[in-house]
């Protein structure tokens, strides 16, 4: 690092705050190498400052109007949108990805801070009248606290928005632990909010390492966790979370499956297979990795996904001709080689192998191109791990049967899609697969921001899936209030020792 290179700093208490911890981590640019950025990594007492903060807020935060908190969001979602192509900037220049899909990570986004915009509707309560003699019963929905959210490298601006937004607009304040890989975005959202006019220290950002995350963990004032990443990962969140008490949402890992018929349009699912497995360089959870052939369509259905793989255009994220950008860092890109590179040893058949990749130039970036494996074992690594890189696994089965097996006994059960010309056929499936998610004769299902996104299995830990209906119900919680009033004519009731009556 030189001495021209940027910090990136905290967001605490509405401002941006300079690390005093000594310890800061490298951002690199994947399309060059290049160190372009320091970041601060927090010691306990900054998580602990940045907690403070949010509990100071949240006393009034807490007691706002619904309207106070949605005028505030309406602001934000025109600044957020104003800034789009800013924001999608600051995620190609450190994650790498090209600057349409940035754009796109920054639209999904949006329909989450559109869904909480509308929070009011998703608040309402319930009430029942006369429930006995002048006694009703209502049940209303009250905000947690402090809330913290820890995201990962993939979604810098989109994952964090698949968070905050519902949490603030059900009146709970964030503290947000981004990945420190990419940390700038989470800062540029941070000062549009408090444009939006977000009173201070209801958003909250803290950046660094296992440190950070654990004082998170175990923090008596945080209320709630919620996290995306691996499912190691995901399982000590929600073990350690728990213990401490607190409710927890951890989404983790994925191995998504295309499972494809004898009568699909091969056409179609092999352009779906190629965008879902190779579009942000594989680098997300919802990613094909995974095709499944079912009888005689294997073998066109592999000519046709290497046509077009081989036809895919890699370079740096700020150029326009590019469609797939590097990997995050060197250490992922010499990982996920690593699985192509064992393939034909643990009996895969090797059709395109991207390792040894680079584009001229930019020898030093982190690049890698699509690899292709077929007639992969279910037994090989590059099949049973989650390579989280454009490599695209095939397997082969003889029926619709063998192929649901085959999906079902994977430990994962985050998405999957059928492709298929058979309306019944899509049918069973969507009720017979076991996974959160189920696209049919679409690749990557995710839900829009008014349905829940969410997996099955090692894919999620925790009761509750992430935005839409379950996203509100996690941030709030549930209390039933019964009421009597007497009325003027009423005699003194006297003691009744017995269970209260309803009628």
């Amino acid at each position: 690092m030189t001495s021209t290179t940027k910090t990136v700093d905290h967001w605490i208490g509405g401002k941006s705050v300079e690390g005093a911890s000594g310890t800061y981590g490298p951002v690199t640019d994947p399309a060059t190498g290049a160190v372009t950025t320091r970041v601060a990594f927090a010691s306990v007492a900054e998580v602990d400052a940045a907690v403070a903060a949010a509990q100071a807020a949240y006393l009034t935060w807490g007691q706002s109007s619904l309207a106070q908190r949605t005028s505030i969001l309406f602001k934000f979602r025109a600044l957020l949108d104003a800034h789009r192509d800013e924001i999608a900037e600051l995620i190609t220049a450190e994650h790498g990805k090209v600057h349409s899909d940035a754009l796109g990570e920054v639209a999904r986004g949006l329909e989450v801070v559109d869904l909480a915009c509308g929070i009011n509707v998703q608040l309402k309560g319930e009430l029942s009248t006369q429930v006995a003699s002048r006694v009703d019963v209502s049940s209303i929905r009250q905000p947690l606290g402090v809330v913290a959210g820890i995201t990962p490298f993939n979604f810098p601006a989109m994952v964090p928005m698949w968070m905050f937004p519902l949490a603030i607009a059900c009146g709970n304040t964030f503290v947000l632990k981004p990945s420190e890989k990419d940390p700038s975005a989470a800062m540029k959202v941070a000062e549009l909010l408090a444009e939006a006019g977000l009173p201070d220290g209801v958003f909250n950002v803290v950046h660094g390492d296992k440190v950070a995350v654990d004082r998170l963990l175990e923090h008596p004032d945080v209320a709630a966790v919620s996290f995306v990443g691996s499912t190691p990962i995901a399982r000590y969140i929600h073990t350690t979370a728990s213990a401490n008490g607190k409710r927890v949402q951890a989404l983790g890992g994925a191995k998504n499956h295309m499972l494809v018929l004898p009568d699909a349009d091969l056409d179609a699912a092999a352009d779906a297979a190629v965008s879902a497995a190779y579009g942000s360089a594989g680098e997300r959870c919802m990613a094909i990795s995974a095709v499944v052939a079912v009888g005689a369509v294997g073998d066109e259905l592999v000519a046709k996904i290497k046509e077009r793989a081989e036809k895919i255009k890699i370079g740096p994220g700020n150029d326009p001709a590019s469609e797939m950008g590097p990997l995050i860092t060197a250490a992922h890109r010499d990982k996920v080689a690593s699985y192509v590179a064992g393939a034909a040893a643990q009996g895969s058949e090797v059709v395109l192998d991207g390792t040894g990749y680079t584009v001229e130039g930019h020898e030093d970036g982190h690049w890698i191109g699509l690899s292709l494996l077929d007639r992969v074992p279910v037994t090989a690594d590059a099949y049973k791990d989650e390579i989280f890189g454009p490599v695209l696994c095939v397997l082969r089965v003889e029926t619709y049967e063998e192929g649901l097996a085959l999906i079902n006994a994977s430990p994962f059960g985050n998405g999957t899609a059928i492709f298929t010309r058979d309306g019944g056929a899509a049918r069973r499936f969507q009720l017979e697969v076991e996974a959160g998610m189920v696209g049919v004769n679409v690749p990557i299902p995710v839900p829009v921001g008014y349905h829940s996104f969410g997996g099955w299995k090692d894919s999620l830990f925790g009761d509750h899936h992430i935005y839409g209906n379950d996203g509100t119900h996690f941030y709030t919680r549930g209390k039933v209030v019964t009421t009597r009033w007497p009325d003027p004519s009423d005699a003194p009731a006297g003691v009744d020792l017995g269970f209260p009556r309803n009628h």
